[in-house]
């Protein structure tokens, strides 16, 4: 059924045409959408919008237009997937900016150490997602880059569990061809962050959860650079994801 029973809800519930238009315009990642993509992109983010709460924090200006620019964003993820693929959670959190996380790790031998992380973004399992509205800003422009999509690829990975860069996988999706594609891809891009040969975010190399969501953003945002450094994990996002951002960079040109 796909994006065709979408189109089924009421149409007052509908993001109005011309504000979907122009939210559209503003995101350069999905001028390479169809006629029949965009339609249901619409319908998935307007859903979206009424059945997520969007929660200011640190003085956020919440707007309407960084809403549907995250609504967009996230439905571009799941355009082809499951409807419910954001269920069990509801909030998203909205900081101005970078934030500011606490963390307390104990080591081998006890001893707790105290630090604090600077996040741009964070999901948590079965609970909100929080983001930065500069990052936000700063995404689906095609620059790499997308806090969004990082974000939300993190929520998909957390639907069989805590986020491992291992996400639920379709049918007739081989998971050790999966394992084995990320793992091969996974190791390269450390020894070629370690001597600076990558245009990849290095940060992908922190663990294989921000592996899968990094390339996520990669993949969505400049689709050739994976295709072009890492073709067997291109193909299996594009089984993941159903979609192939790679053939629609010319028809955006």
């Amino acid at each position: 059924m796909g994006w065709l029973s979408r189109l089924l809800r009421p149409r007052s519930l509908l993001i109005a045409e011309a504000e979907f238009a122009d939210a559209v315009a503003r995101l350069p990642i999905l001028k390479g959408l169809n006629s029949h993509e965009l339609a249901g992109l619409r319908s998935i983010a307007s859903k979206f919008m009424h059945t997520k709460r969007f929660t200011s924090a640190g003085g956020a200006e919440n707007t309407r237009s960084t809403q549907l620019a995250i609504a967009l964003q996230a439905s571009l993820l799941i355009l082809n997937l499951d409807a419910r693929s954001y269920r069990g959670w509801r909030e998203i959190i909205l900081y101005p900016d970078a934030f500011i996380r606490p963390r307390e790790v104990t080591d081998v031998a006890g001893v707790v150490h105290h630090s604090r992380d600077i996040l741009s973004g964070e999901s948590w399992h079965t609970g909100p997602l929080i983001l930065s509205i500069t990052d936000v800003l700063a995404s689906g422009q095609g620059s790499g880059n997308n806090v969004v999509l990082h974000e939300f690829a993190h929520k998909l990975d957390m639907l069989n569990g805590v986020a491992d860069g291992f996400p639920p996988l379709h049918r007739g999706m081989d998971s050790a061809s999966w394992e084995r594609d990320f793992s091969a891809a996974y190791a390269d891009l450390q020894n070629r962050v370690d001597s600076g040969e990558t245009a990849i975010d290095p940060y992908a190399t922190t663990n294989p959860a921000e592996f899968f969501a990094v390339l996520t953003e990669v993949f969505f945002e400049t689709p050739d650079v994976l295709h072009d450094e890492y073709p067997k994990v291109y193909a299996q996002m594009h089984q993941f994801y159903r979609q192939d951002p790679l053939s629609r960079v010319g028809r955006a040109a």
